[in-house]
């Protein structure tokens, strides 16, 4: 990792001037909601990518029963399948990759955001407190001071019950689109295991709340703020619409003014 130490450095160094910005508000506990700051910003950088994932997903959930009907024509014939569905994105002038190449590029920000909270690698910041609990502090650390309900365990209470409900609504939100996608067509063939992975999968929000329970407070307080922001973010952007959908939608409005 010593390739990337002086941008830890530098995001070290930044976070210790936001500390200082925003210590008249909140005293000792400045570096901890600097980290919040910090992660609200570097979010919002990443929102043009975010917004094109969000367009790609809509658009493979848009193109997901033509191709599966394509499979159920041409299922025997592989090549025939490959064209036709080339011609499909060819058509719609979208790609079997629409939303996952966005999404892939903000993992390298995520990674590197997550090791600086976690380590504390470029600066002090796992020495400062949140309301008194160490930053660079676990949940065992603090039941030793008080337990569960103790100054320090109610910080990781307050913070596991944020998660949790993000966690929970995520969950649910990802349940309710799983239901509203089209059935899968009569004699169409599916990976072995894959409806058991469609059944674990919404259950993996929840393993955020694992994480913060065995990581440093500050990468917990990452973890919430950054969960909080892409369930937020997911919510804005899910009325996006395609080009194909936008087109649609402007039709029936444009026809009675060309009249």
């Amino acid at each position: 990792m010593s390739f990337l130490s002086p941008l830890f450095t530098t995001l070290g160094s930044l976070l210790t001037h936001l500390a200082d910005a925003v210590e008249p508000l909140f005293g000792a506990s400045a570096t901890a909601a600097a980290i919040v700051v910090l992660t609200c910003c570097v979010r919002l950088a990443l929102l043009p990518l975010a917004r094109s994932a969000a367009r790609g997903e809509r658009t493979r959930a848009e193109l997901a029963p033509r191709l599966a009907e394509l499979k159920r024509k041409h299922g025997k014939d592989p090549e025939r399948l490959r064209e036709e569905g080339a011609k499909l994105y060819a058509e719609t002038g979208a790609s079997p990759l629409s939303g996952c190449l966005p999404t892939l590029a903000q993992l390298p920000v995520f990674y590197v955001m997550y090791h600086l909270f976690s380590t504390g690698d470029g600066g002090d910041l796992l020495e400062h407190t949140l309301l008194g609990a160490p930053l660079g502090g676990r949940w065992a650390g603090a039941l030793g001071h008080g337990g569960v309900f103790g100054s320090q365990g109610l910080v990781y209470l307050g913070l596991f019950a944020l998660i949790a409900a993000v966690a929970t609504w995520t969950y649910l939100r990802n349940r309710k689109a799983a239901a509203a996608l089209p059935a899968p067509v009569a004699g169409d063939e599916q990976v072995p295991g894959m409806a058991a992975m469609a059944k674990v999968l919404p259950l993996l929000s929840f393993g955020t709340l694992v994480t913060a329970g065995v990581v440093p407070l500050a990468a917990g307080l990452y973890l919430a703020t950054t969960t909080t922001w892409t369930a937020v973010e997911r919510a804005l952007l899910q009325p996006l619409r395609t080009p194909r959908e936008a087109a649609a939608e402007r039709g029936p409005k444009a026809r009675p003014s060309a009249a």
